[in-house]
């Protein structure tokens, strides 16, 4: 039997001693608008989320105490350290890229790519799974799978019918949107579980520049800054159109983003025990309210903008449903298809 070794733990840690703002910001306005619910019921109706869970698992391999016992080890060890009382699973599935993602609102699952197991180091892997569970503590599984299921449904039944999928695209770019900033999160939950910053820095060096030699951190973050601080307007307006139909924040931000919050003192308060425990989360601060509002009229803007749409996409769904009973058309988004990463 693997055994877990001894690692720092935070008791009771509350996702908000450590969440990105614009992350908690840009979640609450996604609950504050309506056509969320709507699309949360219909999926829940159609049990599209548990069709979904099987198209993915039916294609990987579940990991344990006798399937890749260390891989599974770390993945304990990561929830054990931010004190999640249920581990979720962990499956490897056969893809070349490295990537990983977790996913199920009730019951929360992980998916490793098999590019991501077989070319990084035990320590990349423990950042990466590190960063699936800051996910799972700060409750994010829910809207990541809500961001997944609605892609599947716009390039299955209604892809090709632009006007009818107009009310669930404005809520794809709104949930793509929360993504982004969810990802910061979970970078920063990566750097406490694995006690290292430099760690989730080199691991997202990693993804972006693939299993190759010789890569240089210290160059990496220096590139992160030139990128950040580009004086070009013009340059960067047209990078911000290409960020903003991306699922993650591009690495070199993510990195910057990851060390100014080191720099900012949180990550040593935190790692000193000193943090905010559950059921002690403070009320919002006045960035966060005017966080929250911005994000707000921006999502409302993008539902606005698509009429009342919903009933009559849902309908389309609805008898797309009843001829198929399952999430996407075969061969394009079926048990075949990857998965949208979480890293």
């Amino acid at each position: 039997m693997t055994t877990i070794e001894p690692a720092v733990r935070y008791p009771e840690i509350s996702a908000q001693a450590f969440a990105h703002p614009a992350d908690r910001a840009a979640a609450a306005a996604l609950h504050s608008i309506p056509i969320l619910d709507k699309v949360v019921k219909k999926l829940s109706e159609f049990q599209f989320e548990s069709n979904f869970r099987q198209l993915l698992l039916g294609n990987a391999v579940r990991l344990g105490e006798d399937q890749m016992p260390s891989a599974w080890a770390i993945q304990r060890q990561c929830a054990n350290t931010l004190d999640i009382e249920r581990c979720p699973p962990l499956y490897v599935t056969q893809q070349p890229v490295g990537q990983a993602t977790t996913i199920g609102t009730h019951e929360p699952v992980t998916l490793v790519a098999s590019g991501l197991i077989a070319s990084f180091d035990e320590d990349e892997v423990r950042s990466v799974l590190a960063h699936e569970m800051g996910h799972v503590l700060a409750d994010h599984v829910g809207l990541t799978t809500q961001l997944e299921l609605t892609k599947r449904i716009l390039t299955g039944v209604l892809r090709g019918q632009f006007l009818i999928g107009l009310p669930l695209r404005a809520l794809y770019y709104a949930l793509l949107e929360w993504h982004r900033m969810a990802e910061l999160t979970a970078d920063r939950a990566s750097a406490l579980v694995t006690g290292d910053p430099l760690l989730p820095c080199r691991t997202l060096m990693r993804i972006a520049g693939g299993p190759v030699k010789d890569l240089n951190l210290d160059a990496f973050i220096r590139q992160a800054t030139e990128y950040l601080e580009e004086p070009n307007p013009f340059a960067r307006y047209q990078r911000f159109w290409s960020e903003i139909t991306a699922a993650h924040p591009y690495p070199v931000r993510r990195v910057r983003e990851l060390i100014d919050w080191v720099a900012s003192g949180d990550y040593d308060r935190i790692r000193s025990g000193v943090y905010v425990h559950r059921g002690q989360e403070p009320p919002p601060s006045a960035e966060f309210d005017a966080a929250f509002v911005h994000y707000r009229q921006r999502f409302s803007s993008f539902v606005e903008r698509t009429g009342n749409g919903v009933a009559t996409a849902f309908d389309k769904v609805s008898s797309w449903l009843e001829g198929r009973g399952q999430p996407a058309e075969e061969g394009e988004n079926g048990a075949d298809a990857g998965f949208e990463p979480d890293v």
